[in-house]
């Protein structure tokens, strides 16, 4: 049995201070470790959609998309995103981590391509995109954190050789809120004939054209793009966008699709609806751009050291994650909920707080938050 060594990684894991465990989060007086960046989550009008959907409409779906789960009501919400998104066809998956598995070792896959692809990754990417590569057999280039002259170096160090290419990146990245040049790299990708695919998780819902990501206003320049329903749309589920010969093929051939229960239909309803919101909320999105401007000024006359932010998403390192761990808790005890980042989600020496701005938070939220941040680090 191999219960002992289970029992060693974890006690690893205890004496490294990056052991979790599922406790139930306290009430808090201001929470900054959401991902419900415009407040959607509890919105009225999604809570409505939700009800009208449970006299509508059944409840689970029933089956995959391909058996008894489809409905018209899903493609007629898979054609306005990929209107909204400036791509020619959309597909919904369940979460962003099943699509961004399951689209990629797809995408990836070396029997249909006739060899293994070469594929450049930026070094930060979600667990997700690069556990779609493990799947897939791939072995990553993978180039510094947004740095284009390196992955411009790697790529014609590899120019050679005649295999597809494929560069896989974050928009607005999660645990560092900095953002990637879409224009600069969609020009290099075009350049070196590679398949440009984007996680738009973080960007969904607060930037681009409408809200509806950086790559929005990019037409025919990203190939695909991954989104999700589960952060500033407040609900849950997933989608890509790209052009209507990849949705057929991720339908032909993409496992985590073909093979699960679609979501819950009221869950789609409230999505769509959430959807339909977002290119109505400017205001909330300039907003949130006033709220980071505020806290981007307190945390460097704090002198903190933060990641390059250039979202409504913050990170302070700490490095030491004993030391981030317990700067959150004395947060905690006045009311204060941050998200604690540790390794393996980050790099080694790089244990952050996570602060994630949404919508409903106040200037004197963030005043809160930064006078609570200059007592206790």
């Amino acid at each position: 049995m191999p219960h002992n060594l289970y029992k060693k990684a974890l006690l690893e894991k205890k004496t490294s201070a990056t052991y979790r465990t599922l406790g139930v989060r306290p009430p808090s007086r201001l929470c900054f470790a959401s991902n419900d960046y415009l407040g959607l989550s509890n919105h009225p009008a999604i809570k409505q959609e939700l009800l009208n959907a449970l006299e509508l409409d059944r409840v689970g779906a029933t089956g995959s998309r391909l058996l008894s789960g489809n409905a018209a009501f899903i493609n007629a919400f898979e054609n306005q995103i990929a209107l909204d998104k400036n791509q020619e066809a959309a597909l919904i998956f369940n979460s962003g981590f099943q699509a961004n598995l399951t689209i990629l070792a797809t995408l990836l896959n070396k029997q249909i391509l006739g060899q293994e692809p070469l594929v450049f990754a930026d070094r930060l990417n979600h667990a997700s995109m690069h556990a779609g590569c493990q799947l897939a057999g791939i072995r990553q280039q993978r180039y510094q954190h947004l740095d284009l002259n390196h992955l411009e170096t790697l790529l014609k160090k590899h120019q050679h050789l005649p295999r597809p290419k494929f560069i896989l990146t974050e928009s607005i990245f999660g645990m560092d809120g900095d953002q990637i040049d879409l224009e600069s790299l969609s020009q290099l990708a075009d350049k070196h004939g590679a398949f440009l695919y984007v996680d738009e998780a973080h960007a969904t819902g607060v930037a681009g054209n409408h809200g509806y990501g950086l790559t929005s206003s990019c037409k025919g320049r990203v190939h695909g793009a991954m989104g999700t329903f589960s952060k500033a749309l407040g609900l849950a589920g997933a989608y890509f966008a790209g052009d209507t010969l990849i949705k057929d093929y991720l339908v032909n051939f993409a496992p985590g699709f073909i093979y699960s229960t679609a979501q819950p239909f009221p869950i789609l309803y409230a999505a769509n609806k959430a959807w339909n919101m977002v290119r109505d909320m400017e205001a909330e999105r300039s907003h949130l751009q006033l709220l980071r401007s505020i806290l981007q000024q307190e945390l460097d006359q704090l002198g903190l050291a933060t990641t390059p932010s250039t979202s409504h998403i913050f990170a302070i390192v700490f490095r030491c994650a004993d030391r981030t761990l317990a700067v959150a808790e004395k947060l905690k005890n006045q009311g204060i909920a941050v998200s604690v980042i540790r390794p393996p989600t980050v790099p080694m020496g790089s244990s952050r707080l996570r602060i994630a701005l949404k919508a409903t938070h106040r200037i004197e939220d963030i005043q809160q938050l930064v006078e609570a941040l200059k007592n206790n680090t």
